[in-house]
């Protein structure tokens, strides 16, 4: 799968360009990681190609097909996005209902939907937390149970904004070795991150931005 942003301008305003004439190809067979600035835009093309967020002109594309033509939810099974503040994608009163809520709208099976809940209780080290409301958890869990709500659906390609903020170093390492699990069972991510331990730890393909402009792209 390739994510394709061709000609984008884009600003929250309309004489005030974020993005200016931005022209990318990514790829889900690396890992591409998008650094800079804060204000560079980073997480300005997060939302574009994700699809939260529409361009002012240009054309933003999955696979060659104009997103602007995909409904939210279809893009949703294929790309999923990780904000950098997780309370914002969390609305469930408990770990488990958080993590089973899309399966339960489905009518997926109980067995598999328990299976399933158990299975990213477990990678994400929050199993003893799965009764817990979802509220009162600290930022680090909220990360780790927004992303296993995410996975748990299945997407090929994860756009994770500032993905280890808010993470000890334990939690740090763990993450890592989910990242390089994700990796090798094909799941293409773009990195979006003033980490720069975690870039070089991880990234294929570097991207950095100034101004909304790219200044370097080179792989690693």
């Amino acid at each position: 799968m390739f994510l394709t942003l061709k000609n984008i301008n884009f600003g929250y305003t309309k004489n005030n360009f974020i993005l200016q004439n931005l022209n990318i190809e990514i790829s889900k067979d690396e890992i591409t990681a998008i650094i800079g600035d804060n204000g560079s835009g980073k997480t300005t093309i997060g939302k574009l190609m994700a699809g939260i967020l529409k361009p002012n002109s240009g054309k933003v594309m999955i696979d060659g097909n104009d997103i602007k033509n995909i409904s939210l939810g279809e893009i949703g099974k294929n790309i999923g996005y990780l904000f950098q503040e997780p309370s914002c994608q969390i609305f469930a009163p408990s770990v488990r209902e958080e993590l089973s809520f899309v399966m339960d709208l489905k009518e997926v099976p109980i067995d598999i939907i328990n299976d399933k809940v158990d299975t990213m209780l477990n990678l994400f080290h929050i199993k003893h937390l799965e009764n817990a409301n979802t509220f009162v958890l600290s930022r680090g869990e909220k990360q780790r149970l927004a992303l296993g709500a995410i996975l748990i659906n299945q997407p090929t390609f994860l756009i994770l904004d500032e993905p280890t903020t808010g993470l000890d170093m334990m939690r740090k390492n763990s993450f890592s070795k989910i990242v390089e699990k994700l990796k090798v069972q094909g799941i293409g991510m773009v990195l979006i991150s003033h980490d720069e331990d975690f870039v070089e730890a991880h990234a294929d393909r570097i991207v950095e931005l100034s101004n909304g402009r790219i200044m370097h792209d080179s792989k690693t």
